[in-house]
């Protein structure tokens, strides 16, 4: 098993160490003010997380002034079965799955995060909040140790996607690429617009977060397993070194949204579409459709473009992107690098059913034999 040093603090050269060092002691956990009095007289909603794809219920317009709006997460480490093959990832998640859950709120309201880390893991784990304002997005204040746990409370004061992580200094890309992010939303308050500032609505909201993978191969080239994650570091850190991933998926493994678990809609109904990278740059594309307004770094009250065909998130960023199925059918939603698609995994499916329509599209002949001249 790692030390708390070497968990917090890995290879990192005696430079880089104290720099970050000097960085976590200039927010100390004591830099937490007590409630202001305005705040304390907020409104409180406790909300119960739900797991990827599926977002937990809430308004798309606010009603009523700012809140204080209550999420818990548990870090749980675990081994996860990442492909059809059934190679194992020692794997480091908030609430079990990969990605994290969406958190949802509104622009004014804040957000009270409580962290738990339960006594029986190996490692040290925070978050990393990018939708928060302060040093190291609340990292620092939400540090935990095994048996530990911390509430974090911040103001949603830019609305659009956000993502979080875990950054336990020294071993942040260990922790994202092992499923240490999520996305927080939110929400103007008087919800979406677009560029001409006409309300905007959705019926359903699917929330697709993609990760690569780096498993070690023996010397045969077959995955290898580990015992636990300290044993599986010293491995893991050399492939990812190389940048190189092994698999790239959405939703923490091959398959995870296709098949049996394929994402389902209605000719008529409009999906938000959050997609989120913590650390790679991607290219969402929907086969047969279109990002009718899209949100490309995420941020709502840029306007949105118009009729993209395919996107770009950023990694370390979550964008959204809105489109109205007009066709039934087996709609393929990809990583438009097609090599990852195809090869890695970075594919899903939307089931989509209703009536056809000829003048979208219709076969003009079937295939037959090619006529002679």
């Amino acid at each position: 098993m790692l030390t708390r040093r070497e968990a917090l603090f890995g290879t990192m050269s005696g430079a880089a160490t104290a720099a970050l060092l000097t960085a976590v002691a200039a927010t100390p956990a004591n830099a937490a003010q007590p409630p202001l009095a305005d705040v304390g007289k907020l409104p409180r909603e406790r909300v119960t997380l739900v797991a990827p794809p599926f977002v937990h219920a809430h308004a798309q317009v606010a009603t009523g002034g700012p809140r204080i709006v209550e999420f818990q997460l548990t870090v749980k480490e675990q081994p996860m079965v990442i492909d059809e093959d059934g190679t194992v990832m020692q794997a480091m998640t908030y609430n079990g799955s990969i990605p994290a859950p969406m958190m949802v709120v509104h622009e004014g309201d804040y957000v009270e995060l409580t962290l738990i880390n339960p006594e029986t893991n190996e490692m040290p784990h925070n978050i990393d909040c990018h939708a928060a304002t302060g040093a190291l997005g609340g990292a620092a204040l939400t540090e935990v140790n095994p048996g530990e746990q911390a509430t974090l409370r911040f103001k949603a004061t830019r609305a659009g996607t956000f993502v979080y992580h875990c950054a336990p200094a020294g071993m942040i890309p260990w922790h994202v690429v092992a499923g240490m992010s999520g996305t927080i939303m939110v929400l103007p308050r008087d919800g979406l617009k677009d560029e001409n500032g006409k309300p905007l609505r959705y019926d359903r909201i699917f929330y697709i977060g993609e990760n690569e993978f780096y498993i070690p191969r023996d010397e045969n080239g077959k995955y290898k397993s580990y015992a636990s994650l300290g044993e599986s570091y010293d491995d893991t850190l050399k492939v990812m070194r190389g940048l190189i991933p092994t698999h790239v998926v959405f939703n923490g493994k091959v398959g995870a949204l296709t098949g049996d678990n394929a994402l389902k809609a209605n000719v008529g109904e409009t999906v938000l579409f959050v997609h989120a990278q913590a650390n790679r740059d991607t290219r969402p594309h929907l086969i047969g459709g279109h990002g009718d307004h899209v949100w490309e770094m995420g941020k709502f009250h840029n306007p949105p473009a118009k009729d993209l065909e395919t996107w770009f998130i950023r990694g370390g960023s979550a964008g959204a992107a809105l489109y109205t199925f007009r066709q039934p059918g087996v709609y393929a939603y990809v990583n438009h690098n097609l090599i990852e698609a195809a090869e890695l995994g970075a594919t899903a499916h939307i089931m989509v059913e209703g009536e056809w329509d000829n003048d979208l599209m219709a076969q003009v002949s079937a295939p037959a034999p090619i006529a002679a001249l």
